[in-house]
C-alpha cells in the first residue's frame, strides 16, 4: 500500500465501532482480504483435465506425445495422494473425452458450433483425424479415467465446457456456448454425474455468458485473480509482458496473496471462486529457482490459514505429464505443509462445489431464491 492509498483512508478520530467498520469497508475497496477468525482458511484445488484437447491449437501432437501418456499415469497417482492427504478436489473435463467412440463424439456434438475467425481454434475439423476409441487413441478419449475419478472420495466432476469453448475469440457467441455448455451436461449424465461447477478453457471468462451457466443448473465457476496480470484476455490480446510479469509472480510476491473471504464472495449465481494461483510445473531450466517457488506457495497457504481465508491452487494434470516424479514430490510437500496448517489452524480442504453450498449456507433463502426455475429448464432443455 503506497502513499496515496494511505491518503485515501477515511479519518479515524476515535477506535469505536464506526471507525472500525469505515476501515474495513476502505480496505475491501482496495482489495485488501481482512482476518476472519470465526472462519477456518480452507484449501481448494481445481485440475483442468484436457488431454490433447487443450492444446491441439498450440502443440503438434507428436512432440507431445509422451507428455499426455504421462498425464493418464497423471491422474490415478493424484488420486492416490488426495486419498492420503483426505484432499477433496473438482476435475474441470474436457466433454470430448466422456464419448466412447468417435461416432458417440460426433452424435453428441451441437448442431450449431463455434465459427471462430482463427479457425484452428476450432477442433471439429479435427475429429476426422482421430481414433476409433480410448484403447486405440489415449489422446483424445478417457472414459476409463472419468469413471475413476466419480468413484473416488470427496471428487468431483466439472464441466471444462464441451470441446474446449473459448469464450473471448472472435467469432463465437452466446448462443453457440450455450450449446455446447449443454452438451456438456447431457454426456455427463449418461455417468450419472450432474455437473455444477465450470472452469472457463484458457481462463478466457466471460461475464455475459453466466445467465446460461445459471439456467444450465452451474452453481459455481473458477474466476481469474484480481490482478491486472490475471484479467481474461483473448489470445489476440494477450501479451509476452503480461506472461513474463505471470512468470515472475509465481516465484517472487507481485500480485499478493490472491486469498479472500467466505463474506467476500458475493450471493450471486453461479458463485465465483476466484483462483489464487496456478501451480507451475517444474522446469529443468528454472531449477535453481525451486525454492523460491515453494516459498511462494507456502507463505500464501500459511496467510490463509491464519486469517481464516480460502486459497485456490489449480493446474492441469499434463503439467505433470513430464518431469512427475519432480512435480508430485513438489505437491506432496505442499500438502505436508496443508497437514501441518489443518493440524495448527483447523485448516480445510474443499473442492469447488463444496466451498458454493457453503456459500448457499450462509445466505440461505436469498440463494434459493436466485436458483428458483433453472432445474426446470435443465431438464426440459435435455
Amino acid at each position: 500500500m503506497g502513499p496515496t492509498d494511505l491518503l485515501s483512508l477515511p479519518h479515524i478520530e476515535a477506535t469505536g465501532s464506526m471507525a472500525t467498520t469505515e476501515l474495513e469497508t476502505s480496505m475491501k475497496h482496495m482489495n485488501v482480504s481482512m482476518s476472519n477468525p470465526k472462519q477456518n482458511g480452507a484449501l481448494v484445488i481445481s485440475l483442468d483435465f484436457e488431454l490433447y484437447w487443450g492444446v491441439r491449437d498450440v502443440r503438434r501432437i507428436e512432440n507431445y506425445r509422451e507428455t499426455i501418456l504421462g498425464e493418464r499415469l497423471v491422474v490415478p497417482a493424484l488420486l492416490k495422494l488426495f486419498h492420503e492427504y483426505h484432499i477433496h478436489a473438482t476435475w474441470a473435463t474436457v466433454g470430448f473425452m466422456f464419448c466412447e467412440t468417435r461416432e458417440d463424439l460426433i452424435r453428441e456434438s451441437p448442431g450449431k458450433k463455434p465459427r471462430y475467425t482463427n479457425q484452428i481454434l476450432s477442433p471439429y475439423p479435427h475429429l476426422n483425424h482421430i481414433g476409433r476409441d480410448e484403447q486405440e487413441d489415449p489422446f483424445h478419449y478417457a472414459p476409463s479415467l472419468i469413471k475413476l475419478i466419480a468413484s473416488s472420495a470427496h471428487q468431483e466432476v466439472a464441466s471444462h465446457t464441451f470441446s474446449h469453448y473459448y469464450c473471448l475469440e472472435k467469432g463465437q457467441d452466446i448462443e453457440t456456448f450455450s450449446d455446447d455448455l449443454l452438451a456438456a451436461k447431457k454426456v455427463a449424465s449418461r455417468y450419472k454425474i450432474n455437473m455444477e461447477s465450470l472452469v472457463f478453457p484458457r481462463n478466457q471468462f466471460n461475464g455475459e455468458y453466466l445467465s446460461v451457466c445459471k439456467e444450465l443448473g452451474f452453481k459455481a465457476y473458477r474466476g481469474n485473480e484480481c490482478s491486472w496480470i490475471y484479467r481474461a484476455k483473448s489470445r489476440e490480446h494477450e501479451s509476452l509482458f503480461r506472461r513474463a510479469v505471470r512468470l515472475l509472480d509465481a516465484y517472487m510476491n507481485i500480485s499478493g496473496h490472491n486469498c479472500y473471504s467466505l463474506e467476500e464472495v458475493p450471493c450471486e449465481v453461479p458463485v465465483n471462486i476466484p483462483s489464487s494461483r496456478f501451480l507451475r510445473p517444474f522446469s529443468k531450466r528454472l531449477r535453481l529457482l525451486e525454492p523460491l517457488r515453494m516459498r511462494r506457495i507456502l507463505a500464501d497457504l500459511t496467510y490463509a490459514a491464519k486469517h481464516g481465508l480460502i486459497y485456490h491452487l489449480w493446474w492441469h494434470p499434463h503439467n505433470f505429464g513430464d518431469n512427475t516424479e519432480d512435480n508430485l514430490a513438489f505437491l506432496k510437500t505442499i500438502l505436508d505443509h496443508y497437514l501441518s496448517l489443518k493440524q495448527t489452524y483447523a485448516m480445510e480442504s474443499l473442492n469447488m462445489g463444496e466451498l458454493s453450498q457453503s456459500v448457499v449456507d450462509r445466505n440461505g433463502s436469498r440463494y434459493d431464491s436466485q436458483l428458483a426455475g433453472t432445474a426446470v429448464q435443465l431438464t426440459h432443455g435435455l
